[in-house]
């Protein structure tokens, strides 16, 4: 659905120049919500404006549903940017117009009949929930809701993809879980390719099918979700997963704590139905291993349960081995701590 080619990003001339990308390649499949995450000045946004050519690469390609972007002329690409919608961190409505005509903006551009605009302007509405709303003016509306009109701004021309530039970092946390899950049912709803971008885990978290971390102008790493999340290969990506999740400090403690010579703290990894069996308790009478728990989480990824459990297995190293052993044979994953 989408390609990326070689994609670089310069700034400036002469001596005076900033790189914003370098060489970048990525490829988002068509229906998928997919992150991008990454510090503040790694790239991110200039990513995903070169997406729809608001910034134009110095280099590369830019490929979206079959049709290479940085080739076609201003006519050829204004038509095809009616299929890419775009929300914004700080939403960017129009202040002196109200949110039906904020809504109805791009379709008078493009010359859209009275009735036709009226259909699909209350259609949106209540997609959206702003029903009651259509006669306000953005002063008049909270975070969330101007943003809902960003959104039902972003459908009006019917595209195939949405792109997301910080959607939700303006907002409060209650008020991004209603935008994450309107962004989700829209996804499920029309098929759509949704593309954000984020400094936030949790958004990734919440609703994306697949992630690429950026830093430095380039993709560090990139995957499903789930694995990523679990099983990090790059600092960066650590870094990020550690401001979602527990501190780990006191763990960093309790494996150093003082502890029988025979033993091994491990880190348990639980997927989809298996966080909630009784895996760990079956194997561990089955060996004869007693265990510490030193720090457990469930949550979701996407619709999709898991959970993580760090253990101290006390006993013979034989029976700490089969142990371990038993629960990777059962599709556990499990990882040896130092």
């Amino acid at each position: 659905m989408i390609e990326l080619k070689g994609l670089t990003k310069v700034y400036g001339k002469g001596r005076n120049t900033a790189t914003a990308l370098s060489q970048l390649d990525l490829s988002i499949r068509k229906g998928e919500i997919f992150g991008v995450i990454g510090h503040s000045g790694a790239g991110k946004s200039t990513l995903i404006r070169c997406i729809n050519l608001l910034e134009r690469p110095t280099q590369g390609e830019v490929w979206v549903d079959g049709v290479e972007l940085t080739k076609l002329s201003r006519g050829q690409l204004q038509a095809q940017r009616r299929k890419i919608g775009m929300i914004f961190q700080h939403f960017n409505l129009l202040s002196s117009a109200t949110v039906y005509d904020n809504i109805a903006f791009p379709l008078r551009l493009i010359s859209t009949s009275r009735a036709a605009i009226d259909s699909k302007v209350n259609e949106l509405l209540t997609l959206v929930g702003l029903e009651e709303h259509k006669d306000k003016y953005p002063a008049q509306l909270s975070g969330g809701q101007k943003q809902r009109v960003g959104v039902a701004r972003a459908l009006a021309s019917d595209p195939d993809v949405l792109l997301c530039d910080e959607a939700t970092s303006a907002l409060d946390p209650q008020t991004t879980d209603s935008i994450l899950r309107l962004l989700l049912d829209i996804n499920k709803r029309f098929h759509l390719t949704i593309v954000l971008i984020t400094h936030e885990m949790h958004v990734i978290q919440s609703i994306c099918d697949r992630v690429a971390v950026i830093h430095g102008g380039g993709i560090v790493e990139q995957g499903d979700v789930a694995k990523v999340f679990l099983k990090p290969q790059h600092e960066i990506t650590r870094e990020f997963i550690r401001s979602e999740t527990q501190n780990d400090g006191p763990l960093r403690a309790a494996i150093d704590a003082p502890h029988p010579e025979s033993s091994q703290a491990v880190k348990i990894t639980f997927l989809g139905q298996k966080t909630y069996e009784s895996t760990l308790s079956h194997v561990v009478k089955e060996t004869g291993v007693i265990f510490a728990i030193l720090q457990g989480t469930i949550s979701t990824i996407k619709d999709v349960p898991y959970g993580q459990l760090i253990v101290r297995f006390e006993g013979s190293a034989e029976a700490i081995r089969e142990t371990i052993g038993k629960l990777t044979a059962q599709g556990l994953d499990v990882e040896v701590l130092d």
